[in-house]
């Protein structure tokens, strides 16, 4: 198998790896850090996926995709920290003003789980912020040493996969998920 990950730019593609079987069902789509609470309180249903398919053809798009050959199987949610709400989180702290960007999911579909996907979502996240000027790139994966994650919280990334792609711990945060502690990691692009 080889993956090729991409910008997402094709909202067909990001609808097959993160909309609902059932248009009008209120799933997260990845908005949840990516707009205001109030905003993303009141998008409900078809408007949720609208609103995605406009962050696709914006510059840039809300992240990247991976694909075994033609078939998207994972993606990754990457922007500017300015731009989402990590900006203002009160539980994961700022370790100075560099413009840093955020890489805060990884989703890989099911039937293609176990196959090295979310690592090279990582890269490609990666990349997709260094060839925009990031600076620097965070993480906020988990920090459940040898502990099974639930799979619907595993989005924020473990902490292993971030060290393997070589992000280095800058911070502890006082943010739980899924019983879990979160911490920032962070790779310097410069």
């Amino acid at each position: 198998m080889s993956i090729e990950v991409r910008p997402a730019t094709d909202f067909e593609d990001v609808r097959a790896v993160l909309g609902p079987k059932s248009p009008g069902a209120n799933v997260c789509w990845c908005l949840s850090y990516r707009i205001p609470s109030r905003l993303n309180n009141e998008l409900r249903g078809p408007a949720r996926g609208a609103y995605v398919a406009e962050l696709c053809r914006a510059d840039p798009p809300p992240g990247v995709l991976a694909y075994d050959g033609d078939e998207p199987v994972g993606w990754a949610a990457v922007a500017p920290r300015a731009d989402t709400s990590f900006a203002r989180n009160r539980k994961i702290p700022h370790i100075d003003d560099l413009p840093v960007w955020s890489l805060w999911c990884v989703r890989v579909r099911p039937g293609h789980r176990k196959q090295g996907i979310s690592h090279a979502l990582i890269a490609g996240a990666v990349d997709f912020a260094r060839d925009r000027g990031a600076p620097a790139i965070e993480a906020y994966p988990l920090d459940n040493g040898d502990a099974k994650v639930d799979l619907t919280m595993a989005y924020a990334g473990l902490r292993k996969n971030f060290e393997r792609a070589g992000f280095a711990h800058a911070a502890d945060t006082t943010s739980v998920l899924a019983g879990h502690p979160r911490v920032l990691m962070r790779l310097d692009l410069r």
